[in-house]
């Protein structure tokens, strides 16, 4: 057993969880981590930054699991805010399950590289730069006060999200709050869209790579990176539901700006941390 690779594998999981719900993109940070450490073969770090965020979507479905329950018992009962918020992320994860199963692997073969993940990272910080001088007037200050116009609208957004370094979390968020939601209701809302859409992406890449993991070895150093993101993601959700009640998103906007511009100097001037 390759304990080097179970500590790089570890370390990755903690990037994942971390950076899963933030909006400064957790694929672009998994890629550059992975070429920063060197982390396996290109081949399986693809599959494994895709499939470790199941990890941390699963954090999502122990922490809200009273109310994702009553979101799909509310589609059999008709119970009216568990009705509205399961209908709701039906209607938003639809979009990019189209987009993501029609163009997903030609988006991973062209854009996860360096470039693509600084150019996203500095656009995306200067949308929440705009949002957040400019917000709008809130009128949905729950999840379950969301519209299912509200809920394509975020939907579309999310599509976005396949271009690494643009962040899922950052552009379901930011899109929500330029529809007028709350910015706990646009975070707690983007948390629970993830589950059908990290899943799905994991569970997909898992079956058309399947052949990827051929030893045992490879499988445990998948769980590792599962399980470690998972632990590190139920930590960062408590702590961004308790941030997001007080502070606004510019740090994490400055934040993407520096990163990206730091990456696009590495890359055009050929330099080397490592």
């Amino acid at each position: 057993m390759d304990l080097l690779l179970l500590l790089k594998a570890a370390i990755m999981g903690i990037v994942e969880g971390i950076t899963e719900f933030l909006p400064i993109s957790s694929t672009g940070h998994l890629i550059l981590a992975a070429e920063l450490m060197n982390f396996w073969t290109k081949e399986k770090s693809d599959v494994f930054v895709i499939a470790i965020q199941i990890g941390a979507i699963a954090a999502v479905i122990y922490e809200y699991w009273a109310r994702l329950w009553g979101a799909a018992t509310g589609l059999i009962t008709g119970e009216e805010k568990g009705r509205r918020l399961g209908l709701g992320l039906i209607f938003s994860s639809i979009p990019i399950m189209l987009v993501g199963l029609t163009f997903g692997q030609t988006v991973k073969a062209l854009l996860f590289n360096d470039v693509a993940v600084a150019i996203g990272l500095i656009v995306g910080g200067f949308i929440i730069i705009w949002i957040e001088k400019n917000p709008p007037i809130v009128r949905a200050k729950e999840v379950e006060d969301l519209t299912f116009k509200d809920a394509i609208w975020i939907g579309l957004i999310q599509v976005l999200s396949l271009i690494p370094g643009t962040s899922r979390s950052g552009a379901t968020i930011i899109g929500a709050m330029f529809l007028g939601v709350s910015r706990k209701a646009a975070t707690e809302f983007s948390f629970f869209l993830g589950i059908p859409v990290i899943i799905g992406a994991g569970l997909l890449d898992l079956y058309q790579s399947y052949d990827v993991f051929q030893t045992n070895q490879d499988w445990i150093v998948l769980g590792v990176g599962l399980l470690v993101s998972f632990i590190s993601a139920l930590v960062l959700i408590r702590v961004l539901v308790a941030y997001v009640a007080k502070r606004d998103f510019m740090v994490f906007a400055w934040y993407r700006i520096f990163s990206g511009l730091l990456i696009l100097l590495f890359v055009f001037t050929g330099w080397k941390l490592w």
